[in-house]
Formats: structure tokens, sequence, C-alpha cells
């Protein structure tokens, strides 16, 4: 299990995240598919020294046993998964996947970053180690 960061770090990270989907949101504009702003995404924020693994798999495990996996599209620095959106607006079920995902993969932060708009929308989605999480976001 991966250490939780600090808040401080938090705060850094995904700031540094959220400017890099700032720049790729205005480079290539709002309303493609989600598949072009996730390739660019992780050329951008290798270019700032992230290191990124695009869909990296994460075991779903009930009980002893693996019953599936779950897959978001960024995991940066191997502490902050980014799922990307093509969406209306982001919902209580984009948060609530990002809920599941950072349970599972047992990381603390998340973003929830939605391209489809003129303006960049996103959520920051933390999960404490005891479970209670907060959502919040801009856009």
């Amino acid at each position: 299990m991966n250490p939780q960061p600090t808040a401080t770090k938090f705060d850094d990270e995904s700031y540094q995240i959220i400017g890099v989907a700032m720049e790729v949101h205005n480079e290539l504009g709002p309303g493609l598919r989600e598949k072009p702003y996730e390739a660019a995404m992780v050329i951008a924020l290798k270019q700032k020294g992230f290191r990124v693994e695009p869909q990296r798999p994460y075991p779903i495990r009930f009980r002893q046993y693996i019953v599936g996996d779950c897959i978001p599209d960024l995991t940066v620095s191997a502490s902050v998964l980014v799922e990307i959106k093509a969406v209306d607006r982001i919902g209580e079920s984009e948060v609530a996947q990002m809920l599941n995902y950072l349970r599972v993969a047992k990381l603390g932060l998340g973003l929830v970053v939605n391209f489809k708009n003129p303006k960049l929308e996103w959520k920051r989605v933390v999960l404490d180690r005891f479970g209670g999480w907060k959502a919040n976001g801009e856009g």
C-alpha cells in the first residue's frame, strides 16, 4: 500500500496536473472524444517531468480472490489517479467511480477532468486513510 501523501503534496500535485489539463484544453479545444485528451495529457505530463502510467490495471479483490480490475485513465507519479471525461458535467456517478478507483488502488488523490465544455471542469477527490472522502472542483 502506498503511503498517503500530505495535504500539501496533494495540493501541489493536483494543481500541477490541473494546470497541464488546462494547457491541453487550450490547445485542443473542447468537445473531442476522451482518448485524444488522454493521449495529450500523457505527452504533456511527461514533458513536465511526471511519471505517467496510462490504463494501469488495479485488481479488485473479494475475500482472497481477484474478481476483476479497475482501469483508471492515468496514474501519475504512482500516487494520483486521473480520469478523463467528455460529458455534459461531472456528476455523482463520476465521483463515485473515482472513489471506487481510489479504494481499489489504495491511493488518496484522484482528479476527474472534463474536457467537453468551453471551460475546463474538474473535481478533486480525496480519500483519507479512514475511508472518509471529499470532492471539490472548478468549472
